[in-house]
């Protein structure tokens, strides 16, 4: 089958290669792919960011959203059937879903919703799962508290901001000009155009910042927090915690920690609190999530879609900053009865 492997680090690692079409497990679901969706963290897995924590061997097919039709079962699998149209985002150590076929354990797999159409329901998995981990989980959000989301219009800010106000939070974002009414109908209740007004000079109480850019955006949110308020940065530094949930050894979490030493204590001195998140893969509640798409509650945002030869293209486009908003998603060639 074809597929995108990375065989090195860095941005010419990855190409196109005739693979092994995936045997499933006892356990797994083997699912044709209809559409897979770009992104953030597949630069990071292809750039070898977390190679010292999730151990990959080279060559190895990339990509961590899928959308495709269930083609074969594991002999223990008793939630799917062939046929069942399937959405998921496969655990860390079983990604692939830039290739024709992955197989995934039946754990992270949940139905399509209905309403959606395969490139739309590519666009999900990651973060929906996301936004629920990092809003419910992380930070249990209760109606009436203030979430700021930087990078709105993307794909994880625009499911946080959808997510923030089904909690009934009081929800405020950045976000350019051009953005700025996707950010608004998406449920935003004040829009900032970073590019005229620092957010820094104009808020502050905020119980939640979910920062996924860092840097020095990460440290000028934490001034906004009002006191015992949770800054989350997708983007890093990551910390202990971290490493302990990809249960690496006791050296590396303490590497983790002095990575975020800096921001943790700028985050202790202002009387706030700042925590690095990665998400798991849950298709159990990604199965839930998939209700409020179908009932109209979220909605995807897609910003443009390739055909799968062009994933490459795909990959330089989010890399780039080209997309206007939400995902890129890339679709694949398949018989209109699958």
């Amino acid at each position: 089958m074809k597929a995108f492997v990375v065989d090195a680090c860095g941005k010419e690692g990855l190409r196109a290669a005739e693979v092994p079409e995936p045997v499933p497990g006892r356990r797994d679901v083997l699912v044709r792919a209809r559409a897979a969706s770009i992104n953030p963290l597949d630069a990071l897995t292809r750039d070898g960011e977390f190679k010292r924590l999730i151990k990959r061997r080279r060559p190895f097919v990339l990509g961590h959203d899928v959308a495709g039709v269930v083609t074969a079962v594991g002999a223990d699998v008793d939630g799917f059937r062939v046929g069942d149209a399937v959405h998921a985002r496969p655990r860390d150590l079983r990604i692939g879903t830039f290739a024709e076929y992955v197989a995934i354990d039946q754990d992270d797999v949940a139905p399509k919703p209905s309403s959606l159409t395969f490139e739309q329901a590519a666009a999900v998995p990651l973060v929906a799962l996301a936004a629920w981990q990092i809003l419910v989980e992380r930070a249990h959000v209760l109606p009436g508290q203030k979430v700021l989301v930087h990078a709105g219009a993307g794909g994880l800010g625009s499911t946080v901001i959808q997510l923030a106000k089904h909690l009934g939070a009081v929800v405020a974002t950045t976000t350019s000009g051009a953005t700025a009414e996707l950010a608004e109908s998406l449920g935003a209740d004040l829009v900032i155009d970073y590019t005229r007004q620092d957010f820094s000079q104009v808020l502050s109480g905020y119980d939640l910042v979910v920062d996924s850019l860092g840097g020095q955006n990460l440290e000028k949110s934490l001034t906004v927090l009002k006191p015992g308020g949770l800054a989350i940065g997708v983007a890093g530094p990551p910390d202990a915690h971290f490493a302990e949930q990809l249960g690496a050894p006791s050296a590396l979490r303490v590497a983790m920690s002095l990575l975020s030493r800096k921001v943790r204590r700028q985050a202790k001195a202002l009387g706030v609190r700042y925590e690095f998140f990665f998400m798991r893969a849950d298709g159990a509640r990604l199965r839930e999530l998939g209700r409020l798409y179908d009932a109209g509650t979220l909605r995807p945002v897609v910003d443009r879609v390739f055909p799968f030869d062009q994933t490459l293209e795909a990959m330089a486009h989010v890399g780039q900053g080209r997309t206007k908003g939400g995902k890129v998603v890339v679709t694949m060639d398949s018989p209109a009865d699958a």
